[in-house]
């Protein structure tokens, strides 16, 4: 087996080397990740701009751009072939609820998936990488466990996985969830610049809103696990009927000769 891993924390983050360690015995392994962190970058592609690969005295391979740029640059022509897995991570705090929308770690996974191959995402809940070692193994687990079930190698699909910072034997299991929701972000935080101008940074993630059972949020606050499936599919399948007969009435343009 062939794994590809990434990150958007940078190839040298504490998350993608422990990632490494646990995954290097159980396929080949390469990694393509960005040279800098990448957080918060979804799946944005570098398309103005020459995008350069290096390599790092441990053979990682970073790229000068975004998650998703590492993963499509390593699977349209710098590995020469088709891995059977893509892995992302391990992201330093959580991707639950809203956050996948953001997650540079779930945009390389996903960028994985769309180019036909089974991905993966892992965070841990917490940042600051407590109990990292536990969140690898975990992932080691997750990763055996879709080989010997032959999910690798089938038709791509997509998983967006989040582990709590706890020791590796009060990890009470895996759940199977769907995303929760977060509230809005908090609030803009400014500074003023040396030279007197106003400085703007995005303020925090907003606190859990929908954490019921059956979410992310409630799995992993349970201790648990939280594993979610993902799809790129983004049309409100529930409201093609509602904007059809909304739009209805419209004429097309010169259709009644009226502009």
């Amino acid at each position: 087996m062939k794994i590809l891993i990434s990150n958007d924390d940078g190839y040298q983050a504490p998350g993608i080397v422990a990632l490494y360690e646990a995954l290097k015995d159980v396929a080949e392994v390469e990694v393509v990740a960005p040279e800098q962190n990448n957080s918060a970058k979804s799946n944005a592609f570098t398309l103005h701009a020459p995008l350069y690969v290096a390599t790092a005295a441990n053979g990682f391979r970073f790229i000068n751009g975004t998650p998703a740029d590492c993963v499509h640059i390593a699977l349209t022509g710098l590995l020469g072939y088709k891995p059977d897995l893509v892995v992302a991570g391990i992201n330093n705090g959580a991707n639950m609820g809203d956050d996948t929308i953001y997650s540079g770690t779930v945009g390389a996974a996903m960028e994985g998936y769309l180019l036909g191959v089974p991905a993966i995402a892992f965070s841990q809940v917490e940042s600051g990488w407590a109990q990292l070692d536990a969140a690898a193994a975990k992932a080691r687990e997750l990763v055996l466990q879709m080989l010997q079930d032959i999910q690798v190698g089938a038709s791509p699909w997509l998983l967006n996985v989040n582990i709590p910072n706890v020791p590796l034997d009060q990890i009470k299991g895996v759940k199977v969830c769907r995303l929760g929701r977060r509230h809005a972000a908090e609030s803009v935080v400014t500074q003023t610049s040396p030279r007197g101008q106003t400085m703007y940074w995005i303020g925090a993630a907003g606190a859990a809103k929908d954490d019921a059972d059956g979410t992310d949020f409630h799995a992993t606050l349970g201790g648990y696990v939280s594993v979610t499936p993902l799809k790129t599919d983004l049309t409100d399948h529930d409201a093609l009927a509602h904007w059809g007969q909304t739009t209805a009435g419209l004429l097309p343009v010169g259709g009644d000769g009226q502009p």
